[in-house]
């Protein structure tokens, strides 16, 4: 199975991931996990408005020592986000649910709010 981290779990699986749900740590461990330029994005913009702490770039750096694979997001990606219910309005996690059913992946997540949009949202 290939599984898409959502930004909360890929920063809690690379700077604590004791804190991660026992259930999410044994996905992590187990499957291909990858990670989207999304929620690089996401960091970067919350990191300049002093929203998180950390640096994206050490982030991106983590990523293939612990295993992670990238996904960039392209033009389909985009134009998928128009089909999706407004379930949620964040426009970064609009963004892995579009990945994820282009792809397909299984979003993995902790945000409930994501679980309306079906069988590829897998919450922990």
């Amino acid at each position: 199975m290939r599984v898409l981290l959502d930004t909360h779990l890929l920063l809690w699986a690379l700077s604590s991931p004791s804190r991660l749900p026992p259930r999410a740590r044994r996905i992590i461990d187990d499957e291909d996990v990858y990670v989207s330029a999304a929620s690089i994005w996401e960091m970067s913009i919350k990191v300049a408005l002093g929203k998180l702490t950390g640096d994206p770039v050490d982030v991106v750096a983590a990523l293939g020592p612990a295993g992670f694979g990238s996904l960039a997001i392209t033009i389909e990606h985009a134009a998928r986000v128009q089909s999706l219910p407004q379930l949620h309005k964040d426009p970064f996690d609009r963004m892995l649910i579009a990945q994820a059913l282009s792809e397909p992946m299984i979003l993995l997540t902790n945000d409930a709010a994501l679980a309306g949009y079906g069988d590829i949202v897998k919450l922990v």
